[in-house]
């Protein structure tokens, strides 16, 4: 106690010391934040139990008691806070009297950036709402195809506030294919839908590459530390993107300290659960930065994991395999080990799933065991996919192995960014 008490008071003396420098106050809004979520968390724990927010742990023996869940909540509204008492620090030169005056406004006083303030309000919003939406769903556990949408609906304050403040709708095409399309193609509306269905893509892959403890906050860091040190590649004062990524940090950072906050109590053996509250509100923090930072290519190259298991998936996501509504990998209590999950289907199968099958088993991604009636096949997530190839393993070990794969798939993403990128584009 005494230890975080000199923590918090550190935090506060970066944050009042250097109020000019708002990257810095932002590092103290996070270690503050951090904190305040490691604080509540504990004392919330028994007031969602008393409230029948709770979950049964399906990778543990049934005799475990029900975890608190929609822990998420918690850490997104610290979040929340955070960033309310943030929002004046990056425009202390303005209020100062020290903003910067362009050759037009020589003789008039500075004009007030209102449009960086509404891209904050607007970023502000679509998190809340998709907080709101998130803690709905564990609510009243809204069914797929009715909550896939939700992250478009959130994602509408950000789309305007670009559509207002930037407008640009054209993309540069990748070398390789200019002799077909030309060097710049204007997407108009179609941008648009692009952004919105990146909402839906973040929120949603964070939330099917789930299910065991302490997975979905440890690829929502991996992915966040990232966009990070990304961000802090470019804080250059000759480059010109230099305030894209400040505003980008601005929101990173306190993500990666409230979730810091969190991931103690998730971890396993987890005390309580993050539910689906969490996972909309990092993938809308990923989606908000990248589409108002304007480096969503960039966003999306760190979700490779997420972008194989979601390709893995469809199968079932699109009910050519029968999907089970959870897929996460069963528990052998002999062992205290998780095996890979099975889904039973009738014979004949329809040709789109025989298909699927034959072509999945050819890559050697699935394994089949085909009966007089019917066949088993293994659920098509990534988990299963690595108890399928390794073996049996502990809760905890396919955690870590998760979570280094994101670490693995980022430097390969940072390859990409930063040495491939010349055979597709002249600017890196």
């Amino acid at each position: 106690m005494f230890i975080t008490t000199l923590i918090f008071l550190f935090a506060l003396t970066i944050i009042y010391n250097i109020a000019h420098d708002p990257l810095s106050v932002s590092v103290g809004f996070s270690i503050i934040g951090g904190l305040i979520t490691c604080k509540l968390v504990p004392e919330f724990k028994e007031s969602f139990i008393k409230a029948k927010l709770t979950g049964k742990d399906l990778a543990k023996d049934d005799k475990e008691p029900p975890i608190p869940e929609c822990m998420g909540v918690i850490c997104a509204t610290v979040y929340l806070v955070c960033m309310f008492f943030f929002i004046p620090f990056p425009f202390m030169e303005w209020f100062s009297g020290k903003g910067k005056i362009s050759q037009s406004e020589e003789f008039h006083a500075p004009t007030f950036p209102h449009h960086k303030l509404g891209e904050f309000l607007a970023a502000m919003l679509s998190l809340q709402s998709m907080t709101f939406l998130g803690f709905a769903d564990d609510i009243f556990d809204i069914r797929w195809r009715h909550k896939l949408f939700l992250p478009a609906i959130a994602s509408i304050p950000i789309l305007m506030v670009y559509y207002v403040n930037f407008g640009v709708t054209h993309i540069v095409v990748p070398i390789p294919l200019r002799f077909i399309f030309g060097r710049i193609i204007d997407l108009g509306f179609l941008y648009y839908v692009y952004m919105s269905m990146m909402a839906i893509f973040c929120t949603n892959s964070i939330n099917i590459l789930a299910g065991i403890n302490g997975v979905e906050i440890g690829q929502s860091l991996v992915i966040a530390c990232s966009i990070a040190i990304n961000d802090f590649l470019f804080l250059n004062d000759a480059d010109p993107a230099v305030e894209a990524h400040l505003f980008s940090l601005y929101f990173i950072l306190p993500f990666i300290g409230v979730s810091f906050g969190l991931i103690i109590y998730n971890w396993y053996p987890s005390e309580v659960f993050v539910g689906d509250t969490y996972c909309y509100f990092a993938g809308m923090t990923f989606a908000v930065v990248g589409i108002l930072s304007h480096f969503s290519k960039t966003v999306l190259l760190f979700f490779i994991p997420q972008i194989f298991n979601f390709i893995y998936s469809c199968p079932q996501l699109f009910r050519l395999i029968d999907c089970p509504r959870h897929r996460l990998p069963r528990f052998n209590p002999s062992e205290n080990k998780l095996e890979y999950s099975r889904v039973k289907m009738q014979k004949p199968l329809k040709k789109p799933a025989s298909f699927v099958l034959d072509l999945f088993e050819l890559l050697r991604l699935v394994k089949v065991d085909k009966g007089e009636t019917s066949i088993e096949v293994n659920n098509f997530t990534l988990m299963n996919l690595l108890l399928l190839k390794i073996g049996p393993l502990h809760e905890r070990t396919l955690a870590i192995l998760v979570v280094v794969i994101q670490i693995l798939a980022s430097c390969l993403s940072f390859y990409i960014r930063y040495h491939l990128v010349h055979f597709f584009y002249e600017v890196v």
